[in-house]
């Protein structure tokens, strides 16, 4: 059995690499613009790193926005070290992308252009590929606010600013981080994704009031084992269906069932139960696997989630929600405002979900909005967008022009 194992897996490497290959040769032939460097004014000041496959392509997307509107003041590029997230990006990405697998691809580019700053929207080890470079600024911009261990990782002290939402991010990271100045290191721009006015890809029954229903996925280590679809997700839907009073809209994270068959499963029961009930329902039943995200806050009346960056996105709309009690006590769950003050859901409270819901609608929950200061400082109209763009042109200004990079021979 082993031996059918490591034969298995070294087909499926062989047959990587070739898919691989393919992939540099179409875009020697066929993409040649993903090797585009401009010059003159023309040269790329931004750039926003991506070294990883499009599974997690949800990290980047999110930031399209933001970094389409930061574009109108200074040329942006997103740089990829993956052949096929290249194509995959050159299809979907509103920003210009640039193909660069080797580190010599790396250096032609920062040697070529004027980056002044460069962010990063996760933790990939591939970053450090580009964060060898001493010129420009390295800015951390995560993919979300939430309280997970990943929000204070030593990592961030590689970085020469962490982006973070408000005072809260920067409280966490004084907390958790040794020998590290939040004061300094972090710029608090709210969350400028609430200020883009997304298309919305569904029809709803408006005279129904729509749940949200957006699970984390399972984790890959005890510690971040939040996700609720196995413990809670098919009860509350099942009661939602069953009650007939309610537009569904069910996301599932991305990366839900890569660790664990049972979370997979779960999450395909769940689709089946509102495929099935959609035909027969007053209300639109929706299991969203699309790209992207942000629609969903405007079309929801009430979130269901889990100790992730979705509570921490819907939370700024202000808006009820109610937030999974992990089963596992092994998660890390840290005490924190908005955990005291937004609704917390355990499997027992589940079975009750259709009273929680409406009781939710038709009661102000006047805690939130000290909350959502908080987490987020002001978010008027406009107000987030203009901090992240604020906030960026000043370390653009700040940067002088690259040339000052480490020697070739260094790694």
């Amino acid at each position: 059995m082993k031996a059918l194992t490591t034969i298995s897996n070294a087909a499926a490497y062989v047959g990587q690499r070739l898919v691989t290959r393919q992939h540099r040769k179409f875009i020697a032939r066929h993409a040649t613009e993903l090797f585009r460097l401009p010059k003159g004014e023309d040269r790329f000041k931004v750039a926003l790193y991506f070294a990883d496959e499009m599974v997690n392509a949800y990290q980047i997307r999110q930031w399209y926005e933001p970094m389409s509107q930061l574009a109108q003041q200074v040329p942006i590029v997103v740089i990829t070290n993956r052949p096929d997230t290249a194509l995959a990006l050159r299809q979907e990405c509103p920003l210009p992308v640039h193909f660069a697998p080797t580190i010599q691809d790396l250096e032609k580019l920062v040697d070529t252009q004027d980056l002044r700053l460069v962010f990063y929207v996760n933790q990939n080890i591939r970053n450090f590929q580009m964060m060898r470079f001493n010129s420009p600024n390295h800015v951390f911009i995560n993919h979300g606010e939430s309280e997970k261990a990943y929000m204070w990782s030593n990592q961030l002290k590689a970085y020469d600013y962490v982006f973070s939402a408000g005072q809260a991010a920067r409280d966490r990271l004084g907390l958790h981080l040794k020998n590290f100045n939040p004061l300094e290191r972090t710029r608090l721009i709210g969350r400028p994704q609430i200020d883009v006015n997304y298309s919305v890809p569904y029809s709803f029954n408006s005279s129904l009031p729509t749940v949200l229903y957006a699970p984390t996925w399972e984790g890959d280590r005890p510690s971040m084992s939040y996700g609720s679809a196995l413990t809670h997700g098919e009860t509350l839907i099942n009661a939602l269906i069953e009650d007939g009073g309610f537009n569904i809209i069910f996301r599932p994270h991305p990366r839900s069932g890569m660790h664990s068959s049972q979370y997979r499963n779960a999450i395909d029961r769940i689709k089946r139960l509102l495929t099935e009930g959609d035909s027969i329902s007053a209300g639109r039943l929706i299991f969203d696997d699309s790209a992207f995200w942000g629609w969903q806050w405007s079309q929801s009346d009430i979130c269901i989630t889990d100790i992730s960056a979705v509570a921490y996105d819907f939370l700024a709309t202000g808006k009820p929600m109610f937030v999974s009690t992990p089963v596992s006590l092994e998660a890390t769950v840290e005490t924190s405002p908005a955990l005291q003050k937004i609704a917390s859901l355990n499997t027992k409270q589940t079975e009750n979900i259709l009273e929680l819901v409406r009781d939710a609608l038709s009661n102000e929950n006047t805690q939130l909005q000290e909350v959502v200061n908080y987490y987020f400082g002001d978010i008027s109209a406009g107000a987030s967008m203009s901090r992240f763009i604020n906030e960026s042109l000043a370390l653009v200004s700040e940067g002088c022009e690259t040339g000052k990079k480490l020697p070739k021979h260094s790694a």
